[in-house]
């Protein structure tokens, strides 16, 4: 962002990084982006004596840096590696931060798929370590009212606006009751702190100890599979179900080793895994809709076949789901199979 740029924004924050530069040894001038998200919030990479920092631009009213702030002391203490606030003007929405790198997980498997079991057992280690500091009067409740507030983007925006599907009574009150169910499930799982978002994009490859861990801003306390079912079943990597299974698997031993209230069985948690994501995967469906047709980031409808691949994955495998699965497929214009079940 050249300091020539006219708009108030970025001339705002060329100020700011102009005032706080000294400090720093910070460059101005030679801002570049380092990358965006699903909010409205910008980073970007700037040169400073010490190496790279990154620079956080998330405008108020739409972001509030406040919650960033609190979270990253409260992980870090933990002993969850953030990035540490350097300098901050919670007014402004600007926040100075150190550098995690520039290789997210994303990057490092796609381009070396043998580091991907390394990477991704790193990433239940630290998982557990996030799931062992106490957030509660820090962070939010996801309580049933945030839950179904989710699960109603799916309706809204994937099936009604994304494919047109104008819904039957009949199917708005067999969603509503699927969703009662989820709700009801993941609100008698254990409850810790989550990241929200513990994901191959959020969790940067460090040169000391992995993973580098981004995006913390939504935590709550909440289901104790969230976490892992959004690594497992991330939106961006399709893992098959073995390989999935094997590492929850490796999470449930470690967890229960760390003293975590995970189900005493692993057949109860993996099925609360399974309802957990499915919350999810409803959720992202809806989210996903809503940033192509609401605020015109198409590049997420790329992202929609993995999503409904985790979806499907669960809705055929439970008799409380079949109204969903059968939905889809109406929405989709596929044939249902045909077969037994037991």
């Amino acid at each position: 962002m050249p300091s020539t740029d006219p708009k108030p924004r970025a001339q705002a924050l060329q100020h700011w990084l102009q005032r706080i530069a000294p400090a720093h040894g910070l460059q101005p001038d030679r801002l570049q982006p380092a990358s965006s998200d699903a909010s409205f919030r910008r980073y970007f990479r700037v040169q400073a004596a010490a190496g790279s920092l990154i620079v956080m631009d998330a405008p108020p009213p739409m972001e509030n840096v406040r919650p960033f702030v609190r979270i990253a002391t409260l992980l870090a203490g933990g002993g969850v590696q953030v990035p540490q606030v350097l300098e901050q003007d919670v007014e402004q929405g600007f926040l100075l931060l150190s550098d995690l790198g520039h290789t997210t997980y994303l990057q490092a498997i796609t381009a070396q798929p043998e580091r991907a079991d390394g990477l991704m057992r790193s990433a239940l280690d630290g998982l557990v370590t996030l799931q062992r500091i106490d957030g509660a009067g820090v962070v939010p409740a996801y309580d049933a009212a945030l839950l179904q507030r989710e699960l109603d983007l799916f309706p809204e925006w994937f099936v009604q606006r994304h494919h047109s599907h104008a819904l039957t009574d009949a199917q708005r009150a067999a969603l509503q009751s699927l969703f009662a169910a989820l709700i009801a499930n993941n609100l008698a799982q254990p409850q810790v702190l989550v990241h929200r978002d513990w994901h191959s994009r959020n969790l940067m490859v460090t040169p000391e100890r992995n993973p580098g861990v981004l995006d913390f801003q939504d935590a709550v306390i909440g289901p104790i599979t969230y976490d892992l079912v959004s690594l497992l079943r991330d939106a961006y990597i399709a893992w098959p179900e073995e390989q999935q299974l094997d590492w929850a698997i490796r999470y449930w031993e470690r967890a229960r080793k760390a003293g975590l209230p995970v189900a005493a069985d692993a057949a109860d948690f993996y099925r609360d895994l399974d309802w957990m994501g499915l919350q999810r995967a409803l959720k992202v469906l809806g989210i996903f809709a809503r940033l192509h047709h609401r605020d015109g980031k198409a590049q997420y409808l790329g992202d929609l076949p993995v999503v409904l691949q985790h979806t499907r994955l669960v809705a055929a495998r439970y008799g409380a789901f079949k109204p969903l699965l059968q939905l889809l497929d109406q929405i989709e214009q596929r044939s249902p199979l045909v077969g037994y079940t037991f």
